[in-house]
């Protein structure tokens, strides 16, 4: 039963938004009142802030980042200005004034129609479990080589069973009551915050025995043919302040929590990405940065402090303190592999659980477990969907840079075509709902509001564009070949490589559109 709150309004006594806040035009389905009675709270203010750092310091792609020298550095503060505090502004607004359940699908469906929610919902949704199957078990499983197996690599059965483990352990998490859930994630943000200020630490010391690489200022100056490469990565870096408010419904106080994690965990985010990629450009020289193995590099270089030399040609060997530390941060960089998944699975099965009974997915995927309050349908489909991306990746793949390349551009371009749909919903929804109160609004008025759109969405497209076509605009500069941009271990081959990235694509739209289409009856009654 919902009650008043003190200006009249209903309010669902489970945290939901107002009931005037939801479309007017739209009458939830009678399904949704039957799953929402089964959510529980379990969501403070600092769990929020803990599971936003978590979502948003990923380090898997911070070897990617590096790799690009100097410059790395440039764009990462431009694209927080330009991108990620715009972002973090409109998801603060969306947060705060529409506090309902599956949060990113149902701005998108307020704003645009369940049509538009139901495809980007799905992109949203399928574009994790291809991540936690892909680029972080491959990271994962080259951590484990690296580290554990002196370079040996883990083939057949200890292969499967270590990513099939990775996998399902995060699918577990996601399964839990989120009373009980949420302490993974806020394991994820404590071992990040205490690896990453002991490799900074590491850093100093080994610049003061040592001596540093060195950035010239020359490096730092920005270049359009950097910009398209790197701005993708950096993108994908800097979305997920929404994911929190998947779980809008089963926090204590959302209208006051999500703006109050946004802003703190985005400053907190800026910083440990921007510390390990000057760490690894102050250990190592850029032309010996990967991208699959970048932070591992330089966590084994600085930790030489400890015990252990660097020879001439750049091997490193550890020794003693120094192999004992190493080995004990690739595990706690293992775990914050596991736990970037976790939050992102939490948030994104919810939001398609939440659309299966508002009548944009089958119903069947719209059903919340009564003992744990979580979508466990959803949840399983996701494993499901992650260990048939390690399987396929890794049979029909005899490079793992190349499976690393195409996997993580797929990843990318799925996430930031479903922010084309998430983000505008701010501006939308100001027009559309101009008299819903606004615990926080975005500061300076619609003219701000309309630019920090204009810039998300702008960088989004581009973005997206860039990834499916690696060199898109570089034929703008004198002498460059756009098919010089293809990923590592894809040179020669643009058919190939573009129908890695344009089938899915399509493929996924039409299985949103098959989604639309199966809400149907859900939606009449």
């Amino acid at each position: 039963m919902a009650e008043k709150h003190g200006d009249g309004r209903l309010v669902d006594p489970l945290g939901a938004a107002p009931s005037g806040i939801e479309d007017p035009s739209h009458t939830p389905p009678a399904a949704a009142a039957e799953e929402r009675a089964k959510l529980r709270r379990g969501l403070g203010r600092v769990d929020v802030v803990l599971f936003l750092i978590c979502t948003l310091v990923g380090l898997d792609t911070v070897g990617s980042v590096a790799s690009y020298g100097g410059q790395a550095i440039t764009w990462l503060l431009v694209l927080a200005v330009l991108f990620y505090i715009p972002s973090a502004l409109l998801t603060a607004e969306l947060g705060a004034a529409f506090p309902a359940e599956g949060g990113p699908y149902v701005w998108t469906r307020m704003a645009f129609g369940h049509y538009a929610g139901a495809v980007n919902n799905f992109l949203y949704w399928v574009s994790n479990p291809v991540w936690l199957g892909g680029p972080l078990a491959v990271t994962a499983v080259a951590t484990v080589e690296g580290f554990y197996r002196n370079g040996e690599p883990l083939t057949g059965a200890g292969f499967y069973t270590f990513t099939f483990a990775f996998i399902w352990v995060g699918v577990a998490s996601a399964v839990l009551s989120l009373r009980l859930g949420k302490w993974v994630p806020s394991l994820g943000a404590l071992v990040r915050m205490v690896l990453l200020a002991f490799f900074t630490f590491s850093v100093v010391l080994y610049g003061i025995e040592h001596g540093v690489q060195g950035i010239a200022a020359g490096d730092l100056a920005p270049s359009w043919s950097v910009f398209l490469a790197l701005g993708p990565v950096l993108l994908f870096n800097y979305v997920g302040f929404d994911v929190a408010s998947s779980a809008a419904e089963e926090m204590h106080d959302p209208q006051r929590d999500v703006p109050f994690g946004i802003l703190r965990s985005g400053a907190v985010a800026i910083a440990s990405y921007a510390l390990p990629v000057l760490g690894i450009l102050v250990v190592l020289p850029t032309s010996s940065v990967s991208g699959l193995s970048g932070f591992l590099d330089a966590i084994r270089a600085a930790f030489t402090v400890y015990g252990g030399h660097i020879a001439q040609d750049g091997t490193v060997t550890l020794t003693g303190a120094g192999r004992v530390l190493a080995d004990i941060a690739a595990g706690g960089f293992i775990i914050a592999l596991l736990t970037s998944a976790v939050p992102w699975l939490m948030g994104s099965d919810r939001a398609l659980a939440v659309s299966g009974y508002d009548g944009a997915a089958p119903r069947w995927l719209g059903v919340l477990s009564p003992r744990f309050g979580t979508p466990v349908r959803v949840n399983l489909l996701s494993g499901a969907i992650s260990s048939a991306v390690c399987v396929l990746a890794h049979e029909l793949s005899g490079s793992a840079a190349k499976y690393f390349g195409a996997v993580l551009a797929l990843t990318l371009s799925l996430t930031l075509l479903s922010y084309i749909g998430i983000l505008p919903s701010a501006l939308v929804l100001r027009r559309k709902y101009p008299n819903v109160p606004r615990p926080f609004r975005v500061p300076g008025g619609m003219p701000v509001l309309v630019a920090c759109t204009v810039a998300t969405v702008a960088l989004l497209l581009l973005g997206a564009i860039t990834l499916l076509y690696p060199g898109f605009a570089t034929d703008w500069l004198a002498g460059a070949n756009p098919d010089d941009a293809l990923p590592e271990g894809w040179s020669g081959q643009r058919l190939a490589y573009t129908v890695t990235q344009v089938v899915p694509l399509v493929m996924f739209f039409l299985i949103g559109t098959g989604f639309y289409l199966s809400g149907r009856r859900t939606r009449r009654r």
